[in-house]
């Protein structure tokens, strides 16, 4: 069965760093990748944009970007929104043999412990790390679970369900939401930062602006 990935975020907005990560998985993974924008995250400040403002984003992004979809099923959840609860809604669906995987960045892994019910994700999921240069460190209790997981092997991600630890280096990219956030409200160019189509709908959505 063919690997399926999901790429977790609150997208506000997306940018080309989002967006270099969901393709290098793509290539590397030979996998369909679905970005899930977030909900209700306890882990982070509400969303700037609006869920339906969010997604329209993600919408522009991925238009002429292949094997990429939009996942909104944390947006309809009421109440808190969990990763392990899409994995394991996911794993129904796609059955107990079927290869699942979950991309997150290498300094939201360092922090898997603080998560719900984190050590569930391995049993649900593998989990690929988009490393960067100077990642956070990682806690022992990470380490210790993770140890034993780690494959440097792409396609062993196709030949079991779950359960594995893959390290990709999808490229720096210094983007943050936040830093678009920034520029946006300072007056600032996000060509380059977001793609066109997006800065073009936040311009015209007046959205990030300085309040005043």
């Amino acid at each position: 069965m063919a690997l399926y990935a999901i790429y977790g975020g609150a997208f506000d907005p997306v940018h080309c760093g989002h967006l270099a990560v969901a393709c290098h998985a793509r290539d590397v993974l030979d996998a369909d990748i679905a970005l899930v924008p977030t909900g209700d995250p306890r882990h982070r400040a509400p969303a700037h944009a609006n869920a339906a403002q969010r997604v329209a984003m993600l919408d522009l992004a991925i238009a002429h970007q292949p094997r990429l979809r939009i996942d909104t099923r944390e947006l309809q959840r009421n109440g808190p929104s969990f990763t392990v609860d899409t994995l394991a809604e996911l794993r129904v669906e796609r059955g107990p043999q079927a290869p699942l995987a979950m991309i997150v960045g290498a300094d939201a892994f360092a922090g898997l412990p603080g998560w719900q019910r984190w050590r569930e994700l391995f049993g649900l999921a593998h989990i690929v790390v988009a490393s960067r240069p100077h990642p956070a460190p990682r806690p022992a209790t990470l380490e210790a679970e993770i140890a034993g997981r780690q494959c440097r092997e792409p396609a062993r991600l196709h030949q079991q369900p779950a359960g594995l630890v893959l390290e990709l280096a999808p490229g720096d990219w210094p983007q943050s939401s936040s830093d678009v956030r920034q520029r946006r409200a300072d007056g600032l160019t996000l060509a380059g930062w977001v793609p066109d189509a997006v800065a073009d709908y936040i311009a015209r959505h007046g959205l990030y602006r300085r309040e005043s």
